[in-house]
């Protein structure tokens, strides 16, 4: 086995551009196929941890096409996908995949849903990994955002940068789990981080909120409950787009994102954040 820190300090920037290249060709097909399948019409598939958590088939055709390919081109790799699970790899290196990212949004034809892959060294989670590449692709508006480590993040031939809130206050996105005993605590949090709030956005995507923080789209982002795979590939786009990204996995404010919060900004906004969201 192949120590997965040691993989990810050698690789250079010729390896990373292979791994980009990658990740983009297969998310432009991969959400081709899915917006192809939108057309068709959307079946629920299961229900995850509430009823309201859904799975359709086109998430699980999606991430077989995804895991397909992927592995064709590089067999000896990882793979950590929201429908598969995971699969441990032998060069140290690991695809963090949500092959559609707003699944609820995606089933009510709500053009706001995206896939998201990502290549990190490491162990598959955030407190561990080392974020290689990330690509987040709405199929619907064709914008494809991508990032590598060291390179910036883009949209296009456009590098991102993360904005500046103006005197009206911050432009804030959030989400909200889908288990109705989470609600208070939700709702709580965002009482708190409104008076920094010039407006608050519930898109449904958390890809897509992390990669509009990227773009100055937004100015910053929060939200409990997020998987490695929501978080992977717009969280290297926030970093390379001079944000920051963190959480309170070990309790520890400002700490690397995950299940209990997820918070990305640029300065200041970030530490304002964090100090409304942890009071």
């Amino acid at each position: 086995m192949v120590d997965s820190s040691a993989a990810g300090d050698a690789i250079g920037s010729a390896d990373l551009e292979e791994l980009l290249a990658l990740a983009v060709d297969v998310a432009r097909e991969a959400g081709e196929l899915a917006r192809r399948r939108r057309s068709e019409g959307v079946s629920v598939a299961a229900t995850k941890s509430t009823i309201a958590d859904i799975v359709t088939e086109a998430d699980r055709e999606v991430e077989d096409l995804i895991r397909a390919r992927l592995t064709a081109a590089r067999p000896g790799d990882g793979f950590l996908g929201e429908e598969g699970g995971a699969e441990e790899g032998t060069t140290g290196i690991t695809w963090v995949v949500d092959p559609i990212d707003g699944t609820v949004n995606y089933l009510y034809g709500i053009p706001h849903y995206a896939v998201s892959i990502a290549a990190v060294s490491g162990e598959p989670v955030a407190t561990h990994w080392r974020q290689l590449v990330g690509v987040v692709f709405n199929p619907v508006t064709g914008e494809l955002f991508h990032a590598t480590r060291g390179g910036g993040a883009w949209l296009g031939d456009q590098r991102l940068h993360v904005g500046t809130p103006g005197d009206a206050g911050a432009l804030v996105a959030t989400g909200f789990g889908y288990d109705p005993a989470t609600h208070e605590g939700d709702f709580a949090r965002l009482r708190r981080v409104m008076p920094l709030a010039r407006d608050i956005r519930r898109a449904g995507a958390a890809s897509l909120d992390l990669a509009f923080v990227a773009a100055a789209r937004l100015d910053g982002y929060f939200e409990r409950g997020l998987h490695p795979w929501d978080h992977a590939a717009g969280g290297l786009l926030v970093l390379e787009a001079g944000g920051r990204l963190g959480g309170v996995p070990d309790g520890t404010p400002g700490g690397s994102p995950g299940r209990e919060m997820t918070i990305a900004a640029g300065e200041p906004l970030f530490e304002h954040i964090c100090a409304a969201v942890y009071q």
